[in-house]
């Protein structure tokens, strides 16, 4: 059955979300059905850097099938063969949700074999988003930093699901409004010049500016008739900012939120959707939490602690951590901030500066426990490796980010 294109959905549903591919009917590719002979899943995210400087431009990039950074995208996916994707930075825009899986995805990039989903998710993200305040308290109002999620024009640095399995549209849920100071025991940041706590923003930026720098989704996968629960995020970079470390703190909460959710009962209780739905996530449901957290358990610049809030959380699978060879071998050759880290460098997934913060684990695919983990890995391919052209040295012909998957089975 013909796919319905993400623009006409979202025109038909006049609603802000939007389920692009498949109907009802549609059922999931072989590929996505089987893996082999164990009947695996695989899960991946990958910041993609799909982002660009204006609105518009990532339509115009991905209206031919020429544009090398998305070839090269493309061909990332289609080597790790994921079910199911969600991609980082990717300025929201349903058109290019289209044409990226029409002109690139579908297209076999240098003898991988095309990458078919007929089933894709996207939503609005708060970045680029007029605030109406000064929210950096510099003096002025306006620009990326007021923003209610950093960006320079709506919808840039968004986020979009591919899968090859169904999602479930009806029950999805996303958190884009939910208010930062509606989190019981929030890290509000402190202006360190006044006596009172939790001060940095006024009660009326309090009251507009939301937790989610992008947005929580929760989007349920039915895979083979059983839920799996797809937790999406892009925490925010916890730098950028001064002494009140106001994003370091956003970023902790930003992760503790799913930490609540996949918790559930009394932790989740605060928990109020862009619907109005209350709670968390039955404890009973199997998930996935997946996205660029910008967060290291040990090195970086994030809070401390804030990864353990989900890699120590009772009802998160962390059997297997995924790994490469290319992370330590990038390690060894650059140096710098890398020779001081504690984090084995298997586990980095970002190839950020060498001086700081050094490259780190920053990408996550964190499976429930009730899912058992098969196998999993950071695609960072060797110098020696011919892929290795599809992550490279500084300047990146990709992105500074790695894919991670991991394979899961009930």
């Amino acid at each position: 059955m013909r796919r319905l294109p993400a623009l006409a959905l979202i025109a038909a549903m006049a609603i802000a979300p939007a389920l692009t591919g498949g109907s009802a009917q549609a059922g999931p590719t072989q590929a996505g059905s089987e893996r082999g002979h164990d009947r695996s899943v695989r899960f991946a995210t990958f910041n993609a850097s799909l982002n660009r400087t204006a609105p518009g431009q990532l339509v115009a990039d991905l209206s031919t099938p020429d544009n090398q950074q998305a070839r090269n995208v493309a061909e990332t996916i289609q080597r790790a063969a994921p079910d199911v994707v969600l991609v980082n930075e990717f300025d929201y825009d349903p058109e290019a949700v289209d044409l990226f899986r029409d002109n690139y995805l579908e297209v076999g990039q240098n003898g991988a074999s095309p990458a078919h989903y007929p089933y894709a998710w996207v939503a609005p993200s708060n970045t680029g988003v007029p605030s109406g305040f000064d929210l950096d308290n510099n003096g002025t109002v306006g620009g990326g930093n007021d923003a209610l999620g950093f960006g320079e024009f709506e919808g840039q640095y968004g986020m979009v699901v591919y899968s090859k399995y169904p999602i479930d549209a009806g029950r999805a849920r996303t958190f884009q409004h939910f208010l930062w100071k509606d989190m019981p025991g929030a890290r509000l940041p402190d202006d360190a010049a006044t006596p009172a706590p939790g001060d940095f923003y006024s009660a009326d930026e309090l009251a507009v500016l939301p937790l989610s720098s992008k947005s929580h989704w929760d989007l349920p996968i039915t895979v083979r008739g059983r839920t799996v629960h797809f937790l999406v995020a892009h925490p925010t970079p916890p730098v950028f900012d001064g002494p009140e470390d106001r994003n370091g703190l956003r970023n902790a909460d930003e992760i503790r939120f799913w930490a609540d959710y996949v918790s559930g009962g009394r932790s989740a209780a605060y928990v109020r959707d862009d619907e109005g739905r209350r709670g968390g996530l039955d404890r009973r449901a199997q998930f996935v939490i997946a996205g660029d957290l910008n967060s290291d358990p040990r090195d970086g610049d994030s809070l401390a602690g804030a990864t353990d809030q989900l890699l120590d959380n009772r009802r998160v699978n962390t059997s297997s951590t995924p790994t490469s060879e290319g992370a330590v071998e990038a390690s060894e050759l650059q140096g710098g901030a890398n020779e001081s880290h504690v984090s084995d460098p298997a586990y980095d997934t970002a190839d950020f500066a060498d001086n700081t913060p050094g490259n780190i684990r920053a990408d996550y695919v964190l499976p429930s426990k009730g899912l058992r983990i098969l196998d999993s890995a950071v695609f960072w391919p060797t110098t020696t490796d011919p892929l290795h052209r599809l992550t490279g040295a500084y300047p990146f012909p990709t992105s500074d980010h790695r894919l991670v998957w991991v394979d899961v089975r009930r």
